[in-house]
């Protein structure tokens, strides 16, 4: 269009707008008349987000920004990641500018060549990177592209309980319907500290949970926010059921090389029938401690990943290169130093065990009773004395007391921690509302100043 005609077209609004008003003195009276004719008056959100506006962690983050807090809620190292994988991102960003463009849609060709060549290994599979794996903007962005890929109307998708926060949302947003399936405890009789082996599927209700509308199941191992590892014999619960109801399991593990105390992690697809109807999910942030790269990926059949690509290539079309470019580097060094003392695999876990044992003891001695994780980032801890102690905390009538209970630590206690109930559907969550997360993956600085809160708790303790 000419320019003369665009302003021909302008003034014309302009005259519609305006002449009921010219000759008045309102301006108040055109002011209404456009705002009542620029504003719009349908639904604009689209209904699949109906119910899941909200987002607990916003709601915390904030109140520990709002006071003097240790911040032991969100997961992520608050130290440098290796020198190697730094030394990689560095280099990525000064050498080859072709770094600065486009690169494959589906992933950075030397990053799927690594992972198709260093998991083929692990998961005993002669994987083709250009049909075996996906790159995405990390394990997040690979969950939803899946969850679209593979959800439809109507569909229901497994999610075993406590779960990370974003699986229902996204199956909702799918589409599908979530079925939720609790972890139970098992007694422990001599009051020893509990652990994340403890928690177990119950056989008969998992096997109830799957009907001929089941689509998928989502297993997350080493599991957040619980810490708890599946063992072989719960995998190949869950994979006998997948197969006999020709169910596609979804595995998240990002925590797989965080396990503590001689725990083996196995990944679901190297059991027998499971490889073509598992998704592997992987994250960088997570394997080289360095969660704002947001480099994740999904490795699985052809089959499958067929359509993981059609959403990935409609939506964001391809990753960042020079982080891909980093990572890529990363794993060609881990590679080479895989299961000695020098790799980062075999180092990591051992610093973080020893993290993990310092918070455990420092929280026993304001009398929170820890459950010790086998792996991960995090651990809980059951707050249920607290809560027959001081069961009154401020908060609304309906609120689950893990949450009025982190409230009133962040504000009286100056530490911050995740309630458990938000990793629970809503009629579970006042069933496991005295259980609190706390996040182990920090510098020993930050220990140390838990280690003061904790010690000024002690004291107001004591008579």
């Amino acid at each position: 269009m000419a320019l003369g005609g665009m302003f021909r077209n302008a003034a014309a609004i302009y005259l519609h707008l305006v002449g009921p008003f010219r000759g008045k003195k309102s301006g108040a009276s055109l002011a209404r008349c456009l705002h009542q004719t620029l504003v719009m008056t349908k639904q604009l959100q689209a209904r699949r987000l109906n119910g899941i506006d909200h987002n607990p962690w916003v709601e915390f983050v904030k109140l520990a920004s709002e006071a003097d807090v240790v911040n032991l809620g969100q997961g992520f190292p608050d130290f440098a990641p290796p020198d190697f994988a730094v030394e990689a991102f560095q280099h990525a960003v000064s050498g080859d500018f072709m770094l600065n463009q486009y690169t494959k849609a589906f992933g950075y060709p030397p990053l799927t060549k690594i992972l198709a060549s260093f998991f083929g290994k692990l998961l005993g599979q002669d994987m083709d990177p250009l049909k075996n794996v996906l790159v995405t903007v990390g394990a997040y962005g690979a969950l939803f592209t899946a969850f679209q890929a593979l959800v439809d109307e109507g569909d229901e998708v497994i999610i075993i309980e406590p779960f990370f926060d974003c699986y229902e949302p996204m199956t909702l947003m799918a589409g599908g319907r979530p079925v939720f399936v609790s972890l139970k405890l098992s007694p422990n009789q001599d009051r020893e500290l509990d652990s994340s082996s403890n928690w177990q599927l119950d056989p008969t209700e998992l096997a109830s949970k799957f009907t001929s509308r089941t689509k998928a199941l989502i297993l997350n191992t080493p599991n957040n926010p619980l810490g708890k590892v599946f063992s072989r014999a719960e995998l190949e619960l869950v994979a006998s059921l997948c197969q006999q109801h020709d169910v596609v399991c979804i595995t998240d593990e990002v925590y797989q090389w965080l396990v503590y105390d001689g725990c083996q992690h196995v990944s679901i697809a190297t059991l027998p029938g499971m490889w073509e109807r598992t998704l592997t999910i992987g994250s960088a942030g997570k394997t080289f401690s360095a969660t704002g790269w947001k480099v994740g990926w999904v490795l699985g059949p052809e089959s499958l990943l067929k359509h993981l690509r059609t959403v990935h290539q409609n939506s964001i079309f391809h990753c960042p290169t020079q982080a891909q470019a980093a990572v890529a580097q990363s794993f060609e060094r881990e590679q080479l130093h895989f299961g000695q003392p020098s790799s980062y695999f075999v180092q990591l876990p051992q610093a973080i065990q020893r993290c993990r044992d310092h918070m455990i003891q420092s929280l026993k001695s304001v009398g929170l009773r820890p459950v010790i994780p086998q792996g991960s980032y995090f651990l809980i801890t059951d707050i249920s004395e607290f809560k027959s102690k001081m069961p009154n905390l401020p908060g609304a009538a309906d609120e689950p007391y893990d949450r009025r209970f982190v409230k009133w630590m962040i504000k009286n206690k100056g530490l911050m921690a995740i309630p458990v109930s938000i990793f629970y559907s809503v009629p579970h969550q006042k069933l496991f509302d005295h259980y609190i997360r706390f996040c182990f993956m920090k510098d020993e600085s930050t220990l140390q100043a838990m280690d003061k809160k904790l010690q000024k708790w002690k004291d107001d303790l004591r008579p």
